[in-house]
């Protein structure tokens, strides 16, 4: 067989059917991708794999033992039905298959093997239909039985004459009956490696196509320093990819595991690091501190700035002034006034004729930071400055305008959505990009907007603070400055979890308490999780059904389908504590107008509860309002949580944040609940939520429909790797910045790159 390296593609080595199988599931073309395609777990043929937990619609793999086969007549499609019961020793599975009773000859009471196929159920039981199976042999497998046969002195029928020979005979019978016994045993201990699978390519079909390309496997260049290898305990390349697939015994695999981690977080860390030094060598236009429109801002300020907003302003207008582009990302607290210290570096940037871009993830949002930055600039200065808004639902009058001051340069500040990266946008002389909740975008997206000026400096911001890990795994491209500190006269919120079923009293008061606070001029936030009840399932009583002595328990919340904003607000409506309140909703689907209109009239206060979706999330400002009710609460991640109850708290009165929820007590779902109403701190809460969320949820893929491009590592369990990964990165870096002595690493960094991988890691 000729030899393939690790860039060969795959057909020639495993042949065009099994490439183009591979390609079509997983994408898979080459030597090097099918290798990085790692068992997701291993088992034994003498352990069995748990059967209890068996995810309904998924593919799996299992490995289990056949209890009973039974084949039955079909009475309506006509035909036979094998039926085979395998078990894992607690559970059992049903196996099925149509006009196949030949398959009884195989699957033998007492066969163990791999079971592969979409999970189902059926009459409450889970079954696997037409799966495809690979039984293990009775025997100890063909390398036992190769193994034996070199080690018999008498396999080759020579034998040795008289008394000796019978002696010889003898101890070679006994000999050989030990090493099979030893092969059988290495052989059922041997690790079955269980890959990711997809319905035409098992796990087995995996394994067979690993196998060969294992063969035939040039020797493998390692790019890792041997100095790093050896400090960190490290094995060679080869030897990892070899045990990773091949191990004979747990020790191998997870000594391989270990190794292929380390080196998959410190070629990220290091292609990161990479990438911020490379992009802090560009030459940037710099705009100096000195700024007419900055100190006349700061002169006409009603306030001081806090501690941490004049510390992270310092930094970023040092970085402003120098001339190369500054990468900084901004986070802070919920409320903390970062919008304000973008807003001094967006006026220290026109102050040198320079324009700034404010990215916003949603209409609302950008709407909002619009109509702040008017306010907060003063007639004088907005006329000077003259912002403008652009999104993609604008009139095409009022969008063309807009898109002539940019160009023109007569605008030196932007505010708008994903529009503003349209190819027909123009800047004359764009010096900052801003964007304002950096996890909703992609890097890509970020470079969209930052390609439309001359090396422009870019300010990501995020109120949701980020755990190091993440921060060092999705933004390690990015410096990082923290704002802790609230504006001072902040009264705080105060936040409860409220079970309606277990305390069906409390989530009565919920309601009573929001009219108590609009009777005494105030207003409510109410959020749903959904927009509208597509579904239609569910028992309903409307509030207007319900019997005049209950008018004082609440819009009705007994056996009602998923909270929505359409029937919450009929159901306010129509609830007669509430008769004469303006309750309006408000959705990510309305026209811009409606939701322009909408949010104004909120913030004008003109409407008392506004029940909307997340749109109201971020950024979104309403000083009067003081209560956020937040239906089924159980559908939002701490991190959401925390982020919706900044809307209120905002001006002279406390907040309350009351979390409804029908989930049981003691659930995953209760306990973030739980966790949100005991704590205030955004970054104690970041942490909790990291042990909570799934890797997609973190990088982002499961929003996006997308696959995370990390292998083995996962930040919520390997953050002292990570962190450590990151020092070595950076001693390496500052000791060989062109990677000039370890080029092939420098070839592994360049391959990232090109493939995209860094631009995954931070989309949403």
């Amino acid at each position: 067989m000729s030899r393939a390296g690790l860039d060969s593609d795959l057909a020639g080595v495993v042949g065009d059917r099994t490439a183009k199988a591979l390609a079509r599931a997983f994408e898979i073309r080459t030597v090097r991708e099918l290798l990085w395609h790692f068992p997701r777990r291993y088992s034994n043929r003498g352990e069995l794999t748990p059967l209890t937990s068996l995810p309904v619609g998924e593919h799996v793999s299992v490995v289990a033992q056949v209890i009973d086969v039974r084949e039955r007549r079909m009475q309506r499609r006509g035909g036979s039905l094998l039926e085979v019961r395998v078990t894992d020793g607690v559970g059992s599975l049903q196996l099925t298959f149509f006009n196949q009773q030949w398959r009884s000859r195989e699957l033998l009471p007492g066969r163990q093997g791999i079971f592969a196929g979409k999970v189902k159920e059926y009459r409450g039981a889970l079954q696997l239909q037409h799966p495809d199976y690979q039984l293990f042999t009775d025997e100890a497998g063909p390398a036992a039985d190769a193994g034996l046969a070199e080690a018999d002195p008498g396999a080759d029928g020579a034998g040795v004459p008289g008394d000796d020979a019978s002696a010889a005979t003898g101890i070679s019978l006994q000999h050989s009956m030990e090493l099979k016994q030893a092969a059988a045993l290495a052989f059922s201990e041997r690790p079955i490696p269980i890959y990711p699978a997809a319905s035409a390519v098992p796990s087995w079909v995996i394994a067979k196509a690993v196998e060969v390309v294992l063969d035939a496997l040039e020797p493998v260049e390692d790019p890792l320093p041997r100095d790093i290898r050896e400090s960190e305990g490290v094995m060679a390349l080869g030897p990892a990819l070899e045990l990773i697939h091949r191990p004979e015994r747990a020790a191998d695999w997870r000594g391989a595991q270990h190794s292929l981690r380390f080196r998959e977080a410190f070629e990220l860390q290091l292609a990161l690091l990479d990438r911020r030094r490379r992009a802090g060598l560009a030459r940037s236009t710099p705009r100096p501190r000195a700024s007419a429109p900055l100190a006349r801002f700061d002169a006409a300020l009603p306030f001081a700035l806090t501690g941490d907003q004049r510390r992270a302003g310092e930094t970023i207008a040092g970085e402003l002034a120098a001339p190369h582009p500054m990468h900084r990302l901004l986070q802070g607290e919920v409320g903390s006034g970062k919008t304000l210290v973008a807003l001094r570096a967006m006026l220290q940037v026109a102050g040198n004729g320079g324009q700034s871009a404010l990215l916003a993830p949603t209409e609302v949002l950008a709407a909002q930071h619009y109509r702040s930055i008017v306010a907060t600039l003063g007639a004088e200065l907005e006329a000077e400055i003259h912002p403008i808004l652009l999104t993609g639902k604008m009139p095409a009058a009022q969008r063309k305008r807009a898109l002539l001051a940019l160009a023109s340069g007569k605008s030196l500040i932007a505010v708008g959505t994903h529009a503003l990266i349209a190819d027909a946008v123009a800047f004359a002389d764009l010096g900052l990009v801003v964007v304002d909740e950096q996890h909703r975008f992609g890097v890509d997206q970020r470079e969209a907007l930052r390609r439309k000026g001359a090396q422009p400096h870019v300010l990501a911001m995020t109120a949701t603070p980020i755990p190091r890990t993440v921060a060092l795994t999705a933004f390690g491209d990015l410096e990082v400055s923290t704002i802790r500190e609230l504006p001072p006269g902040r009264r705080g919120i105060e936040t409860f979890a409220v079970p309606e079923l277990e305390n069906p009293g409390m989530a009565a008061r919920v309601w009573r308490r929001a009219g108590e606070d609009i009777a005494a001029g105030r207003q409510v936030y109410v959020v749903c999780p959904a927009i509208a009840d597509d579904a239609g399932g569910g028992k309903r009583e409307d509030a207007d059904e319900l019997p005049d002595d209950a008018a004082d328990a609440g819009p009705e919340e007994s056996e009602r389908p998923l909270a929505n904003v359409v029937d919450t607000v009929t159901q306010l409506r129509a609830w007669k504590p509430f008769a004469g309140f303006r309750i309006e909703g408000l959705s990510g689907d309305l026209p811009s107008a409606e939701k322009d209109r909408i949010m104004r009239d909120f913030a004008e206060g003109s409407i008392q509860i506004l029940v909307a979706t997340t749109v109201i999330e971020v950024g979104v400002n309403v000083p009067n309002a003081s209560i956020m009710i937040v239906r089924d609460a159980d559908r939002f991640g701490i991190s959401q949580l925390h982020q919706l109850r900044g809307r209120v708290g905002r001006g002279d009165h406390a907040g309350l944040c009351l979390l409804v929820t029908r989930a049981a007590e003691g659930t995953v779902a209760r306990e973030r609940i739980e966790a949100v109403a005991a704590t205030g701190d955004g970054f104690a809460l970041a942490e909790i939520d990291l042990e909570h969320r799934r890797e997609g949820d973190i990088l982002g893929t499961a929003q996006s429909g997308g696959r995370s491009t990390l292998r083995l590592l996962r930040v919520t369990e390997h953050g002292e790797l990570i962190v450590r990964s990151c020092e070595l990165a950076a001693t390496l870096l500052e000791r060989d910045p062109e990677l000039a002595d370890a080029p092939l690493l420098a070839r592994e960094i360049q391959r990232e790159r090109d493939a995209g991988h860094l631009e995954n890691l931070a989309k949403s």
